[in-house]
């Protein structure tokens, strides 16, 4: 079975940083709920959901940017506006998120936003888990790990925004 390129980058770069990891195919699932019924030995709270948003100051100042909060969480808007100095949050389109991360779809989205030029910024709440879970690229393939491999790697800034 032939998966998004952005799955074997993510599973080359654990190997690189000689990273614990296991994988799962599984029927295609786009939101964390679908996903955990699928993921042995995971929970819903361990699923790192990757969110891209937009941010924006002002109508020159706007960008995108990447969230990973746990599957059973949503983020605050206020907490975000207030955090960022911006007036205006909304969640990347999915023309926007397949624009930003060569055509991965969305519930696809790691939370390896650096591999799509992304700031990475994952609520403080996350790291409660040893481990966690997510789609790789794919809506059909699954990566955990343990998440300090995970902070290592992905270096993100910690933040409280649900």
């Amino acid at each position: 079975m032939k998966y998004h390129p952005v799955t074997e980058k993510i599973k080359n770069i654990l190997e690189e940083h000689n990273a614990w990891y296991e994988t799962f195919e599984h029927k295609p699932v786009r939101t964390s709920e679908e996903a955990a019924k699928i993921r042995d030995g995971y929970t819903l709270k361990q699923g790192a959901k990757a969110i891209i948003i937009r941010i924006k100051k002002s109508k020159s100042e706007k960008r995108f940017i990447m969230l990973v909060i746990p599957g059973d969480k949503r983020f605050d808007n206020k907490k975000i506006k207030k955090y960022f100095e911006v007036k205006n949050v909304r969640f990347a389109t999915e023309a926007e998120v397949s624009e930003l991360t060569d055509n991965v779809k969305v519930g696809g989205v790691p939370p390896f936003g650096d591999i799509f030029k992304l700031e990475v910024y994952v609520d403080e709440s996350l790291f409660e888990n040893d481990r966690i879970v997510f789609n790789a690229g794919d809506r059909r393939f699954s990566i955990g790990m343990k998440l300090a491999d995970f902070k290592d790697i992905v270096k993100p800034e910690l933040v409280n925004i649900i």
